[in-house]
């Protein structure tokens, strides 16, 4: 597009390509810095204080989320805004980004600005607009929200830094789980580009933290973390192998967030999969799922899935099906389990296992106090007793625990992803049936 018609475009028309061409960029989040204004400039970033809307698709949307540029150099056959591709390009200013946000803001309709961007001429070249862009917005607008912004692999260290100085949370996109898959969809770009500026961060992080102990005026650097995206769905890659990354990327990194982007095809490309099904939305979520179990749960990947075993089952999520695979662990005795046992039962969250916790020190806990401390007892029944007793006579048999488990929104039709779903109706009759009521005690 050339410069004359860049000119001519008005705000609002950039706005409507820019914001949808950054629709398929998961890797935003809004929570991770409190930081009150001082009164002289416009705003304030609270850890849970960002407004949220929904996309169709069910994705979360809390920022006023755009692109700087879709212009780019590269050619990612996964891309909607590869350079090959002949899509409607535009390219805001750093003043126009600056008059958006506070507008925006003003209006109450965000409460912060997610920035990402196409390269354009090359990594030093966008990164610099970004920084003025960033800098304009604090130290000219005085906007003191909530702003996260994409480093760009390939871009001078000192302008990262700089910028750094500027944003809450930064983020470098893996794009996909492996070199391999890098290669062969997104030729341009290396893993070993994309790590360099993850673990500059990591490091200049570390050395803010420091100075900050010693000057407590000191400027924060990316005092919300950082975080970074992966595409799922695009290469062949197991949930195990995904999982491994993931893992790997918060002891190396430090990383607050991996993202998982179900891979949504908008190219035709011979290299690029099918998806007859669409989008893989239901593996995405087991994956988030399974980063929970990661980061809040004590879980490691090698215990959630195996080479022999590399992907998650699509009717339980995570932590149920490695319940059900460990039966020897169970019941847990919820009036003496310490805390991380307790996190492994399906049922009992982090806060709820807090509560037990606290809460038997002063008396010994029964069923129906479980449930006033948010214990989830419909899964947590079939793993648990209180003073040695179970909730009902159930039995710890894989198969029995699976049938009741699965409600009847997460049945699925027979050969679905080569799992066959048992009913009571199509694999018992009904003598099976009414015993399995009698020793459950409940209707299955």
């Amino acid at each position: 597009m050339s410069l004359r018609i860049q000119e001519e475009m008005d705000l609002m028309e950039k706005l409507e390509i820019l914001t949808d061409a950054a629709k398929y960029d998961v890797a935003c989040t809004s929570s991770g810095v409190d930081r009150n204004g001082d009164g002289k400039g416009m705003g304030n970033s609270v850890a849970k204080g960002i407004c949220h809307s929904f996309a169709s698709d069910g994705r979360c949307i809390s920022l006023l989320k755009i692109l700087f540029t879709n212009e780019c150099v590269f050619d990612c056959k996964y891309c909607l805004n590869r350079c090959s591709n002949d899509v409607p390009r535009a390219s805001f200013t750093p003043e126009e980004v600056c008059r958006l946000t506070m507008e925006f803001y003003r209006r109450n309709y965000i409460e912060g600005l997610f920035l990402s961007s196409g390269i354009l001429k090359n990594p030093d070249f966008t990164m610099e607009l970004l920084y003025q862009t960033l800098y304009k917005l604090r130290c000219e607008y005085n906007f003191q929200g909530y702003i996260h912004v994409k480093a760009i692999p390939g871009a001078d260290q000192e302008l990262i830094d700089r910028t750094g100085f500027l944003a809450d949370r930064m983020s470098v996109n893996l794009e996909l789980p492996t070199s391999e898959g890098l290669k062969k969809l997104a030729p341009h770009k290396s893993r070993k580009t994309i790590l360099a500026p993850m673990r500059q961060i990591q490091n200049r992080m570390t050395e803010n933290k420091e100075e900050l102990a010693v000057f407590r005026n000191a400027p924060k650097f990316v005092p919300a973390g950082q975080s970074t995206q992966m595409i799922i769905g695009a290469t062949p890659e197991s949930d195990y192998a995904i999982v491994s990354v993931a893992e790997s990327l918060y002891k190396k990194f430090r990383l607050k967030r991996v993202f998982y982007s179900a891979f949504v095809k908008v190219n035709e490309d011979a290299s690029l999969p099918a998806l007859p099904g669409g989008p893989p939305l239901l593996r995405e979520h087991r994956l988030y799922q399974a980063d929970w179990l990661l980061r809040f749960y004590g879980f490691e990947a090698d215990e959630l899935l195996s080479e022999k075993r590399p992907n998650f089952n699509v009717f339980l999520d995570p932590k149920c099906d490695w319940a059900l695979g460990h039966l020897e662990q169970f019941p847990v005795e919820i009036n003496r389990a310490d805390y991380y046992t307790l996190l492994r039962v399906p049922g009992i969250g982090t806060k709820s296992a807090q509560r037990i916790v606290q809460a038997r020190r002063f008396a010994c806990l029964r069923f129906e106090d479980l449930k006033k401390l948010g214990v989830v007892l419909k899964r947590a029944l079939y793993f648990i007793t209180c003073s040695g007793r179970m909730m009902y006579p159930t039995k710890l048999d894989e198969d029995y625990i699976l049938r009741n488990l699965l409600s009847e929104k997460e049945r699925k039709p027979l050969g679905i992803d080569g799992y066959r779903q048992l009913t009571l109706f199509d694999d018992f009759n009904m003598q099976a049936a009414d015993i399995i009521r009698s020793e459950c005690g409940r209707v299955v």
